[in-house]
């Protein structure tokens, strides 16, 4: 809770990325409302976010007030180098850790990781379940990992949405001599194209409307470790040219600022774009494309790694038993309808099939009939169905699967923008 919209959209892009379910508010009425209908394990809470108050005293009402009502969550309070005194107050009335501002993500991300409760669910970001497998593809992509992951070289990710790129960025990370450095992520096909120059570089305060305060960007954040840009292609040439220039000079300068700051990075870029017709169509400049593909790895769609779904697929199983604490077995013919379907949101799909199915089985089995996949819009039964979630995420699998993959085309083609389509597959983990 913030009523500063930059901070709101900086804790959503820095937590989203590895924690399962991030609310940002900054009306009080709506954070009222949010934290008496759901159970949080963490609030982020500001001391001051009406305007003109600065003395602390709203943040301390909310916090005894959540911690009344919700004597679990923990509450970390967002305060200013003023108010230590009110926020180290603050804790003998129950605040678990209060977040200096301004803070850097790495501080950010370790006072949220002690805070939190034991038992909050966290995103299965690290895992490495896309290398799941003994296909011929896989077993290649293995062997170009072990070869680079030490290496300080750019990496270009390539393949369709869902096959893993962001696990495997974080895996070549977890491997390289950065490892004990941060790990900094983004998704710029989700930010706002006038915005990602100041997640990526930071700002001044009043370097356009609601700076309202100094903002390190995501290089600044990354700095020594490493810097993985997801959807790159997404990036508007303006913005193309300024990251160009920062990766020939190494250096980046804050909106707003005339000084520059040498910046240290391993970037990781991916896309599931046709990188080279974007090139050709004068959509995503050539030298720049050479600046992040000192080596590029392609990851192969799930429907050309059939051969591997029963391995993916007990890996969910064992995820899920002991999530949910519960064990199933397995009807004979399930690997069978699951290796004939073509998997339009690849390992994406699979994970959130398998749960699904997981979940709702009878008898603790799991039978082909618990798996309604997206081949099923063919079939007039789907809609006989008044469930409009179930229809929408179908329609939306089998827009990408038309387009093969291509978001673009895909959000036309269901009448959204990129930005809307982003939300409605985080929306449903697609």
């Amino acid at each position: 809770m913030d009523d500063d919209p930059d901070v709101l959209r900086t804790l959503e892009v820095v937590l989203g990325y590895y924690y399962t379910d991030v609310d940002t508010e900054r009306h009080i009425a709506a954070f009222e409302e949010r934290i008496s209908g759901k159970n949080y394990d963490l609030v982020l809470l500001d001391m001051n976010f009406k305007k003109g108050h600065n003395s602390g005293h709203e943040g301390l009402f909310w916090l005894k007030k959540i911690k009344k009502g919700h004597p679990g969550t923990a509450v970390v309070l967002i305060t200013a180098y003023g108010e230590i005194d009110l926020a180290v107050d603050a804790m003998k009335h129950g605040a678990a850790d209060f977040l200096l501002k301004p803070w850097t993500n790495e501080k950010l991300l370790g006072v949220v990781e002690k805070s939190l409760p034991r038992n909050a669910q966290k995103k299965q970001q690290k895992e490495s379940s896309f290398l799941f497998g003994d296909s011929p593809a896989m077993i290649e992509l293995q062997k170009a990992i072990e070869k680079i992951a030490h290496t300080d070289a750019n990496i270009l990710l390539l393949g369709e949405n869902g096959t893993g790129k962001s696990s495997l960025a974080q895996l070549i990370h977890n491997r390289s001599k950065r490892q004990e450095k941060a790990f900094v992520a983004a998704d710029l096909g989700a930010l706002d194209d006038q915005l990602i120059a100041s997640t990526l570089f930071g700002h001044l305060r009043g370097a356009f409307t609601d700076a309202k305060e100094d903002r390190q960007g995501l290089f600044q954040s990354a700095n020594a470790g490493t810097l993985f840009l997801d959807e790159i292609a997404n990036l508007s040439p303006a913005n193309q040219a300024k990251l160009l220039r920062v990766l020939q000079d190494r250096k980046v300068r804050k909106l707003g600022s005339h000084e520059e700051e040498e910046v240290d990075i391993r970037l990781i870029t991916a896309t599931n774009a046709a990188i080279k017709e974007k090139i050709a169509n004068e959509q995503f400049r050539e030298d720049l494309l050479y600046r992040i593909n000192t080596i590029s790895l392609t990851i192969p769609p799930l429907r050309e790694r059939v051969e591997d779904i029963p391995l993916l697929y007990q890996h969910f199983i064992d995820t899920f038993s002991a999530q949910y604490n519960k064990t199933v077995s397995t009807h004979a013919g399930t690997f069978k309808k699951l290796q004939r379907y073509h998997w339009p949101g690849n390992i994406r799909e699979l994970r959130n099939a398998v749960e699904r199915a997981f979940i709702l089985c009878d008898e603790d089995e799991i039978t082909p009939d618990d798996f309604v996949l997206a081949e099923t819009l063919n079939d007039e039964r789907l809609f006989n169905s008044y469930n409009l979630v179930e229809v929408e995420k179908m329609l939306i699998l089998k827009a990408i699967d038309t387009h093969h993959g291509n978001l673009s085309q895909a959000a036309q083609t269901l009448g959204l923008t990129r930005q809307s389509l982003y939300r409605r597959m985080e929306k449903y983990d697609l």
